[in-house]
């Protein structure tokens, strides 16, 4: 089966010199697996500065992103892995998650980690059919 690596300006572009270098995503067959996604702005690559609100809704808008460039959608998601600093955000995460996933919500893994990066309160990752 072949791989394509989804690239996408709607996602951090600087993974060839980023400071843990990864792709944004690959698209296998009929599934996409999308890197892990912090709250990087796009453009910049500065970690978004606030609560854990403004940063998932960072990583949902770029897992947005990846998705479409792979040719799936949010509504295709079937897996996602969330990983948090402080287990406690948990409850304020799960409102902006709510208005990604308004439906039927993906199979979820959550866990807490001792550190994700300097000022990343959160990482996701997905699965989606395409």
């Amino acid at each position: 089966m072949q791989k394509e690596k989804i690239v996408t300006a709607g996602a951090p572009t600087r993974m060839d010199d980023h400071v843990h270098p990864f792709a944004q995503g690959w698209k296998v067959g009929d599934f996409v697996f999308t890197g892990g996604i912090a709250a990087e702005d796009p453009e910049t690559g500065a970690i978004v500065e606030g609560d854990i609100r403004d940063q998932a809704r960072r990583c949902m808008e770029t897992m947005k992103s990846i998705l479409e460039a792979a040719g799936s959608s949010m509504e295709n998601v079937v897996k996602v892995t969330v990983l948090f600093t402080n287990f406690d955000d948990k409850k304020r995460f799960e409102e902006i998650y709510g208005e990604y996933f308004p439906g039927d919500k993906p199979a979820r893994t959550s866990a807490a980690v001792s550190y994700l990066g300097r000022n990343i309160l959160m990482e996701i990752d997905a699965i989606a059919h395409v």
